[in-house]
This record gives C-alpha cells, sequence and structure tokens, in this order.
C-alpha cells in the first residue's frame, strides 16, 4: 500500500473513531429522556433517546474489526472507557460549582438532568465493557471460521448477542441504583433489545457498502486487513 493511501486509511480511523466516542459519550448524557415509537402498527418502543445513538458504535466496531482488525478494535473500545471517564470528571466539576443568580440554568435544573449522569456512565462502561468486547471476539471468532466471507453472519450474530448483553446489563445496573423501577425492568428490556435487533438488520447493507468501498478503494481481498501500525 502506497503511503498515500496508508495516510488516508489512518485518517479514516480516526474518523471512525471519533463517531464511535462521540455516540458513546452523548447516549450516556441524554439518556434520562425517554419517548414513544410506534412502528407501523407492529410494536410500540418505549425506549430512551439515549439508545438511539448507542447501535451506531457497534457498526463502527464491525467496521474496524473487518477493515484494520481486532486491534485496532479493541483500542476504540478502550479510548471510549477513557472518554466517558473524562466526560464524567467533567459534568461532576460543572454539577459542583455553583449558579450565578442570573444564570439561565439553575443548580436544580442542571443537577436534574445530569445529576444522575454519573450512574448512568457507570452502568454504560459496565455494559459497554462486557458488550463490545463480546462483540468484537464474536466477530472475529465467525470471521475465522468463514474465512472472511459472509459478512452479514458475523455481522448480525455478534451484534444481536452483544446488544442482548448491553441492554440487560445497564438496565440492571440502573434499577439496582435506583435510576429506573424495578417494574420497568422487563418491558424496557424488551423494548431496548428489539430496538437494537431491528437496527442490526437494518445496519447490515450500511456495512456491506462500506467494506465494499474499503476494498475498492485499498485493493483489498476478502478478509484482508489494512496495516497501520
Amino acid at each position: 500500500m502506497s503511503d498515500k493511501n496508508r495516510s488516508l486509511a489512518f485518517h479514516i480511523y480516526l474518523i471512525l473513531a471519533s463517531i464511535f466516542i462521540a455516540s458513546l459519550v452523548v447516549s450516556n448524557l441524554i439518556f434520562q429522556k425517554f419517548f414513544t415509537w410506534d412502528f407501523f402498527g407492529i410494536y410500540t418502543f418505549e425506549i430512551s433517546v439515549g439508545i438511539l445513538p448507542y447501535p451506531i458504535t457497534f457498526l463502527v466496531t464491525d467496521i474496524i474489526s473487518e477493515i484494520y482488525g481486532r486491534k485496532k478494535a479493541n483500542q476504540v473500545v478502550v479510548t471510549g472507557i477513557f472518554a466517558s471517564a473524562f466526560s464524567l470528571l467533567i459534568i461532576s466539576t460543572a454539577d459542583f460549582v455553583s449558579a450565578t443568580s442570573w444564570s439561565p440554568i439553575d443548580n436544580a435544573v442542571f443537577h436534574k438532568v445530569f445529576g444522575l449522569s454519573g450512574v448512568a456512565v457507570f452502568a454504560s462502561m459496565m455494559a459497554y465493557l462486557i458488550a463490545q468486547f463480546i462483540d468484537i471476539r464474536i466477530y472475529h471468532f465467525w470471521k475465522e471460521k468463514t474465512q472472511g466471507k459472509h459478512l452479514w453472519l458475523r455481522n448480525n450474530f455478534s451484534t444481536i448477542s452483544s446488544q442482548f448483553l448491553d441492554t440487560f446489563s445497564v438496565l440492571f445496573l440502573l434499577c439496582f441504583f435506583g435510576v429506573i423501577d424495578w417494574d420497568l425492568f422487563g418491558s424496557l428490556l424488551l423494548a431496548g433489545f428489539l430496538y437494537k435487533l431491528l437496527i442490526a438488520l437494518l445496519d447490515t447493507p450500511l456495512l456491506y457498502l462500506c467494506v465494499y468501498a474499503f476494498r475498492k478503494k485499498f485493493n483489498l481481498k476478502v478478509g484482508e486487513e489494512i496495516a497501520l501500525n
């Protein structure tokens, strides 16, 4: 691979990593708002808005796993942990300092919106660690078994399995810490998992498109990865 293409591949990797981190951090900040979504009269979802950007993280790690390899995917996951912890530090500091008398957002409103972010970030980080590493491990297990073929199989198998674990873990921790009532656990688990399952199925064509574009641009064979190091 030419130096020009290697530089381009590295910059694309940075963009994917930034999308991953932004999606992860934002999902932890906005989780307290819930909404309903009527899916063509088949099922009515009651889910947190924090779940909207979260499936993007699994799509990004699947793209990175396929094109850059397992090591780079794991690096992005670890980076996401540091980004989440750092965002928690900033939010905690902002919540601690007192607002001025003329501040458009007073202490009570700020604390109501962001006060539970610490619990959310902790729950998300624990669930995220379990889900992402399992997602990457399952993805590469099937990649090796199929010798780089059947992209749809490893994408959906890894994402669906890890998304269930993620949804279960984060809801369990939020209920355990009293953020959400236990009575809502079952319905939110079902709605959250079904939503993530639906998105996992819908993002398969997008994954195929991205992988096709990478292989065409960088002359990659099926199963071949770009070595950045």
